[in-house]
């Protein structure tokens, strides 16, 4: 009788998992009309970097290989002001409403560390509604994430760079995912060509194929991975599976897609950018800020929900300053 309990029990909780939904959803912020539109990611292989013959292409982008990406969820738009700067006033914290909470993260907001207010303006006068959050460091973003999940229940992080490689790409292997030709940049895509001098509200143009926007340009997005050079000439395994590079030091940190002021080569799907100190030049602070970066108005972020939740353990290294231990 036990072992055939056991069984049904089993059998239960293997239901449960295969019809986990895998849809579309809008994330709710409790106390707020604000939501966050996530579009299902199915997992797959794809040939990350680019190749020899792709124009505008840096070294760093070689060789390519073959890349294995579990499936996950990630942001339509980037990270808006409007939905920033619940994070940084944390006045919404006490709103949180537990009855309607996510089951994927056990973690009290308050635990949460918050980013300090900053002392000038940090939208640079380009526009708050609408417009994507800039400046900030990647612990900022990734402290938002945590803080995201706390609010929620669910379980959300700065995409790897294989996954936002992965996702821009949208089953393309072409220099953008609409194509070769930068010439139809005007349509998907803030470069410097077009931008005037300026970020813009996010999913003014079209989005890639798989229904994500801004994935070129507008403002270039954090990563959570340490920028590493030469990382392709080490991963000779066929296909590589998640990769994912620890930050073991403050810089560089890797960004991906370009940004406003950016030219059309910077905007490709392969292109990398690696963070420098020079970001923070006009911060006063000693030490400098570890939450801003003054002179970074071209950097933001999108975050992701992977469809396999990680353990409470694992969640807390996708949300690390660096990883020395």
């Amino acid at each position: 009788m036990r072992a055939l309990f056991l069984l049904f029990a089993h059998c239960i909780c293997f239901n449960a998992i295969a019809q986990k939904s895998f849809e579309p959803y809008a994330q709710k912020i409790s106390g707020t009309d604000i939501h966050i539109s996530m579009v299902p990611i199915q997992g797959g292989n794809f040939t990350m970097g680019s190749t020899e013959s792709e124009i505008g292409r840096s070294l760093d982008e070689g060789p390519t290989h073959n890349v294995e990406v579990a499936p996950f969820w990630m942001a339509q738009f980037e990270v808006t002001w409007d939905l920033y700067n619940l994070f940084i006033d944390r006045e919404i914290d006490r709103h949180r409403d537990t009855n309607n909470l996510g089951n994927e993260v056990l973690l009290a907001v308050d635990a949460v560390s918050g980013a300090t207010i900053p002392y000038i303006d940090m939208d640079h006068g380009m526009g708050i509604e609408g417009f994507p959050a800039i400046n900030m460091t990647q612990l900022a973003a990734s402290k938002f994430c945590e803080w995201l999940s706390a609010m929620t229940g669910n379980f959300y992080r700065l995409p790897t760079e294989a996954e936002w490689e992965y996702a821009c790409r949208a089953g393309t292997q072409t220099a953008y995912s609409f194509g070769n030709d930068p010439m139809a940049l005007e349509d998907y895509a803030w470069s410097k060509k077009n931008s005037d001098s300026t970020s813009h509200k996010v999913g003014l143009k079209k989005p890639n194929p798989w229904g994500l926007y801004d994935m070129h340009g507008n403002v270039a997005e954090w990563t959570l991975d340490q920028y590493e050079e030469k990382a392709y000439f080490n991963r000779k395994q066929h296909p590589v599976s998640n990769p994912f590079i620890k930050p073991i030091k403050t810089y560089p940190r890797s960004l991906r897609g370009g940004s406003w002021i950016d030219q059309a080569k910077q905007l490709r799907s392969a292109s990398r950018k690696p963070s420098t100190k020079k970001w923070k030049l006009r911060d006063p602070q000693i030490p400098k800020s570890k939450w801003w970066h003054t002179d970074a108005p071209f950097i933001g972020f999108r975050i992701v929900r992977p469809y396999k939740t990680p353990t409470a353990e694992e969640q807390q290294i996708y949300w690390k300053e660096k990883h020395t231990n």
